[in-house]
């Protein structure tokens, strides 16, 4: 299914792999241009590779999105390599799982600094141009926002952060003329489950299919999700005919969630 957002610019955070790497070719694939960044220099530029490989424009700006200079470095960027921004994907972050009791204080300041405040920051710094365009602010934040977990308290506590951001940002957007929206993926088969799925099947001894199978019914899933399910949605919400969805918080679960 082609989109019209040919000749878009986007900008995707955590773009060196994983959902953001998939997003990225994704939106290049459907005709975006694409600012992306990231903190691995040598990933980031393969991403790149293939979004030029699609015939698009990329340019890669390898920082930290927790420095306070990211921030105003990508929008200017932006400007400068494209004369502005159309979609904007807050993306990156990651967390640390663990018993609440071993988390450290800087473990938390740590998650909420990248998932969290540098998003804040990049979403203030970029909204003029979003605005000049009318364009579209991504978030993605998680399932763990919606069922929170006591081994993963530090992401579920994020994750909903993201999401009441998000949704509060949605009310300035219809003044403003910029789409908001969130998504929460559940399990996304990234390197990062797959690194959890085979220290399970270390400890274990069980098969891949045996542990794949178990984590999938504990979660109560159809069954796990890839990077292309959510970068598909991604494209489509930034798209005229995902145009009405504004202020959602789309659950990309496989039936995850019990809730209405």
């Amino acid at each position: 299914m082609k989109l019209d957002i040919r000749g878009n610019v986007a900008l995707v955070t955590g773009s060196s792999r994983g959902l953001g790497r998939a997003i990225a070719i994704t939106l290049a694939d459907q005709g975006c241009d694409l600012l992306l960044t990231g903190r691995d220099e040598a990933a980031l530029c393969e991403t790149a590779e293939a979004v030029k490989q699609k015939g698009r424009k990329a340019v890669v700006v390898t920082i930290d999105l927790t420095d306070g200079r990211a921030a105003n470095q990508l929008t200017q960027t932006a400007k400068r390599e494209f004369g502005g921004l159309d979609i904007l994907v807050n993306n990156a972050g990651t967390t640390q799982r663990g018993d609440f009791f071993s988390l450290t204080d800087e473990d938390w300041q740590d998650g909420f600094a990248l998932k969290f405040f540098a998003h804040v920051k990049l979403t203030r710094a970029a909204w003029p141009l979003l605005a000049e365009r009318k364009g579209s602010l991504i978030t993605i934040a998680g399932m763990s926002g919606r069922l929170p977990d006591m081994d993963f308290t530090i992401g579920s506590s994020v994750n909903a952060a993201c999401i009441a951001f998000t949704k509060a940002l949605s009310n300035l957007g219809k003044k403003d003329g910029v789409q908001v929206n969130t998504i929460n993926p559940s399990l996304v088969e990234t390197e990062r489950l797959w690194r959890n799925l085979r220290k399970q099947m270390e400890a274990t001894g069980k098969s891949e299919e045996q542990v794949r199978n178990e984590r999938a019914q504990a979660a109560g899933f159809t069954r796990f999700g890839t990077p292309r399910d959510v970068a598909s949605l991604v494209a489509f919400i930034a798209s005229h005919d995902g145009s009405w969805l504004h202020g959602a918080t789309i659950d990309l679960d496989g039936g995850r969630s019990p809730s209405l």
